[in-house]
């Protein structure tokens, strides 16, 4: 019995030693999992880019080429035709200009003349004073429609004092006189003005001819090398606005000052027709008299 004793009390320290010895064991231990090898190292994946990646090199192409894009460059890459409306865009815009200029200046200088004129004219001086003045210079329509009733007045005076019976016959000739006077100032003024409105009215269509080429050239592009980039588009595009605002450039100020220049046209041809009303008065008053006397 003493060696069954000894037995077990020999089985139950082995028993609490391994209980005690095996958690420590365990936590020391490294995970069976993991690779512990050399052939073990993860390669890197296949996709993955190893050397210098070039990043948007169709975008800085096509930016190169949006960038040689001026006024310059369009009009030398541009196709022949459309050229030819650039051209004819510019030299009408350039006449334009030289015949708004021109009328500007004539507009005014005919209107401070005639202020001078009428300053002149109702200060007292007697008609054939005022006749020997402006007649030898007679340089603004005031002063021509003047000269020309007065000459007439003259004829109807060379040869005496007219009769009463042909009084009328005189009124008449003096107010056509000076009637056709007037058209004949007032067709030299507006000479030139139908240009300013051919040019006002056509230059947008002409611009929109080019502009409708432009994009034709543009699909032509597209068509041929198939390939939709905006590289591709952009030069026929930007043709084609550049004619569209050639067009507008040219129209918008010969629209302006054609309306501009007809409502001072119309108004100084008022003034004209009241002096000429005004002198003609005179004119019949003074026959009057000389026909009473």
């Amino acid at each position: 019995m003493s060696f069954k004793r000894v037995l077990a009390a020999l089985g139950l320290i082995l028993s609490v030693s391994l209980v005690s010895v095996t958690p420590a064991a365990l936590a020391q231990s490294s995970p069976q999992a993991a690779p512990v090898g050399a052939g073990t190292e993860l390669d890197a994946p296949s996709a993955a880019p190893t050397g210098d990646v070039e990043i948007g090199s169709s975008t800085a192409a096509v930016s190169g080429n949006l960038g040689d894009i001026s006024i310059v460059s369009l009009f030398w890459r541009a196709d022949p035709l459309v050229k030819a409306v650039f051209v004819l865009l510019v030299a009408a815009s350039l006449w334009s200009w030289t015949i708004i200029i021109s009328k500007w200046i004539l507009l005014g200088s005919i209107r401070r003349k005639a202020d001078a004129f009428e300053k002149t004219f109702w200060s007292g001086l007697s008609l054939d004073e005022l006749y020997t003045q402006f007649s030898a210079k007679a340089d603004h329509p005031m002063a021509t429609v003047f000269t020309s009733a007065l000459r007439e007045w003259r004829r109807a005076f060379e040869g005496g004092s007219p009769r009463e019976a042909v009084l009328p016959s005189i009124k008449d000739r003096i107010e056509k006189a000076m009637n056709v006077t007037i058209l004949r100032e007032m067709d030299g003024l507006e000479r030139q003005l139908g240009f300013l409105a051919t040019v006002g009215s056509v230059s947008p269509f002409i611009g929109l001819f080019g502009t409708v080429w432009g994009i034709m050239n543009s699909f032509s592009a597209i068509a041929a090398r198939h390939d939709t980039t905006l590289a591709v588009v952009a030069p026929g595009i930007a043709e084609a606005l550049f004619a569209t605002a050639m067009g507008l450039l040219a129209a918008i100020p010969a629209v302006i000052f054609y309306n501009r220049f007809v409502n001072e046209m119309a108004r100084y041809n008022n003034r004209l027709n009241g002096f000429a009303d005004e002198f003609s008065a005179i004119l019949s008053r003074q026959l009057d008299e000389k026909a009473a006397r």
